[in-house]
């Protein structure tokens, strides 16, 4: 027996004490302690990069079979990248692995008390949990806008958001009345966060560049695009001159931005804000987000923002032997007293951070404190077109633009994406061009039932 010291008051780990007598999800009976994690987003998949040569039998379960890089997905959404470049399978990251195991499955609750995972394919026993579920669009309780708008959270959203561009154009060209072609061309995007305002910056440099040669008979002026926030200032995260700087980039795009504004309701037709309505028939909803939580643990994890409150070795309070990171953890400190913020920075540095202490673990060390390295904050408004803020400088602009670009294609997984996004970042910059422009048909949705 051995105790793991600063993980917490007590973590007792006996050889052989995991052995499983049964076989869950067909994971086969081990020695090995078994650690599962929830979630492949950021933080599951940064965490699972390192403990995959571990000791540890590693079982991941996700509802989809890739990790998704999702700051990357407005430009699959508006034609600029293809899907592959943002997509990485699950499975490839630990090839040749044989404790190491991928099952495609919803969790549906946890139980503590028997160490237990529930999913819909099945349960699962874990020595070690590792929650990492993300977070999940909020529409703080506006049902029509739920239903009525697009979210874009994976690829299939992604690419559900490009079907609906491509065939509101095709719809349009073939409209006589003219405000029925407005309202199906124009576009609403709620929410002035760095999603919110590279979306718009990609709409617009399509509707300046491609819009005229690809649809000539179809006016640009008919294509109207909206950025509205709730807030006084778009990128509320950033400083002030970020702020300032990308809303000038995107007013001199075309891009009408509204601000200080709350959005009311869609129906599909109509999007009404408290300062009136506007006429659409598409509304991208970047406005808010909220933690995936996963049922069955106790109140005194969970906090008033639906969060995972958690210690300073990103343990679960309450529990020993279960962890959160990311999205769906609340990590708080004296200079984040409401935690830190959903960011991908945040997951991947969490999750790199719980990896290398279970490798201590494995080594009989203490766990190290996590500490949260802010390296900045930056967004894209479009080509030549960016804001950003480091720890000692703040610059907008090409090179900034340069900077963004460089930073995105480093932190992408795998060396296939890296050279796909780099090949279609190079020709649309030179061509001006988007080959990307294709109407993806699916017959029928998978499930995993």
């Amino acid at each position: 027996m051995r105790d793991n010291g600063k993980y917490g008051s007590k973590i007792t780990v006996e050889r052989g004490a995991a052995k499983m007598t049964q076989i869950d999800l067909n994971i086969p009976s081990t020695q090995r302690h078994r650690l599962i994690i929830i979630g492949g987003g950021f933080g599951g998949i940064h965490l699972l990069r390192k403990v995959r040569k571990s000791n540890f039998q590693i079982v991941i379960i996700d509802r989809e079979n890739h990790h998704t890089f999702q700051p990357l997905l407005y430009q699959v959404a508006t034609s600029g990248l293809e899907g592959e470049a943002v997509t990485y399978p699950i499975r490839k990251l630990f090839h040749g692995r044989g404790e190491t195991h991928f099952r495609l499955a919803d969790v549906q609750r946890i139980d503590p008390e028997e160490n237990l995972v529930v999913t819909n394919k099945g349960d699962i026993k874990y020595d070690f949990l590792v929650i990492a579920t993300g977070a999940e669009p909020n529409f703080f309780g506006m049902e029509n806008i739920a239903k009525n708008a697009n979210t874009m959270k994976t690829l299939g959203e992604a690419l559900e958001i490009r079907n609906k561009i491509i065939e509101n154009f095709e719809s349009a060209s073939m409209m006589d009345d003219k405000i029925s072609r407005q309202r199906r061309l124009s576009v609403v995007i709620a929410g002035g966060g760095p999603t919110g305002v590279e979306l718009a910056g990609a709409l617009s440099e399509f509707k300046n560049k491609l819009f005229p040669k690809e649809y000539s008979t179809l006016n640009s002026d008919d294509f109207d695009i909206y950025v509205v926030e709730a807030l006084p200032k778009l990128l509320p995260a950033m400083s002030e001159k970020a702020s300032a700087k990308s809303r000038e980039f995107l007013e001199e795009m075309g891009v009408i931005v509204i601000t200080d504004t709350m959005i009311k309701g869609f129906d599909g037709e109509r999007i009404e804000t408290e300062k009136g309505g506007i006429e659409a028939n598409t509304m991208f909803w970047t406005a808010g987000v909220k933690p995936a939580a996963i049922s069955g643990l106790n109140s005194e994890s969970n906090t008033k923002s639906g969060r995972l409150a958690v210690d300073e070795f990103l343990k679960v309070k309450g529990y020993e032997n279960i962890f959160a990171v990311g999205d769906v953890a609340q990590f708080t400190s004296e200079d984040c007293p409401d935690g830190l913020p959903m960011l991908a920075s945040v997951a991947t540095q969490q999750g790199r951070h719980l990896g290398n202490n279970f490798l201590r673990m494995e080594k009989r060390k203490n766990a190290k404190k996590f500490i949260y390295r802010d390296k900045g904050k930056m967004a894209t408004i479009g080509e030549k077109r960016a804001v950003a803020d480091l720890k000692n400088w703040k610059f907008q602009g090409t090179f900034a633009w340069f900077l963004w670009l460089g930073v995105h294609l480093v932190t992408l997984i795998g060396f296939k994406n890296k050279l796909i996004a780099l090949t279609n970042w190079f020709w649309n910059y030179t061509r001006n061009d988007r080959h990307s422009e294709i109407l993806t048909k699916i017959k029928n949705e998978y499930k995993t039932t």
